[in-house]
């Protein structure tokens, strides 16, 4: 089956546009098959660093314009496709999901779902993540990426007897997204650099590229954890 994979986090601030320019690098680097697509109109942080890569789609809750959306259904029929969705976007997804009937037809045509909800560890953070595994379920398949660039303390989420049963109950995994040292964070998103150009970056020095080594070995391994890209 291919897979729509959801790079979501609901809110800003919380690092989802380099987790999945990460994602996307994981395919490049390992040549998987994929389709990008880009959903954020406001700040197209994804199809502005992989320029020609990304298909661009619109979430809405308007009836005339909901069909904007449809191509990523209909491409992931072919192969997998990895989706920059812009914040606030839970309710246009679940009802374009809905009033499509898309968990019915992707079991008939062998189209999965997948999210990856980026989490910084706070309280709000927490709660969408919570509220979106409550609204789907086990029809989707949820991953919560703890992203330690924003957070290196997650006791208080390993200690929530709430979360940990709703983990559980819908049979979650839980991955540690690594940090990448701000000085190499800041270059490459100040010159909107893919992961591929910042290997051979003028100003990166042998330390600043084996730490960008590590990143993404780091990262890598956290993404073949799940099982979800096979």
């Amino acid at each position: 089956m291919a897979t729509i994979h959801w790079g979501d986090g609901e809110k800003g601030g919380v690092g989802k546009s380099l987790v999945v320019r990460t994602l996307i690098q994981y395919h490049l680097d390992r040549n998987k098959p994929f389709v990008a697509v880009e959903t954020d109109r406001s700040n197209p942080d994804v199809a502005g660093v992989y320029k020609g890569l990304c298909q661009y789609a619109v979430f809405t809750e308007d009836e005339k314009q909901a069909d904007k959306a449809d191509r990523i259904f209909e491409m992931a029929i072919d192969k997998p496709v990895i989706v920059n969705l812009a914040a606030q976007s839970h309710r246009a997804v679940k009802h374009w999901i809905e009033r499509n009937q898309l968990f019915e037809l992707g079991n008939e045509v062998g189209v999965r779902f997948c999210k990856w909800f980026v989490c910084n560890g706070g309280y709000d953070s927490l709660n969408l993540f919570t509220q979106s595994l409550t609204s789907y379920e086990s029809r989707m398949q949820h991953i919560l990426v703890r992203n330690w660039g924003v957070c290196d303390d997650w006791e208080h989420v390993e200690e929530d007897e709430s979360i940990q049963k709703l983990i559980k109950k819908y049979k979650v995994k839980v991955i540690d997204f690594p940090k990448l040292a701000y000085r190499e964070r800041n270059i490459i998103d100040r010159n909107r650099l893919t992961f591929t150009e910042g290997r051979e970056y003028k100003e990166f020095g042998v330390l600043s590229k084996q730490r960008l080594a590590n990143f993404l070995k780091a990262a890598y391994a956290a993404f073949d954890s799940t099982g979800a890209l096979k």
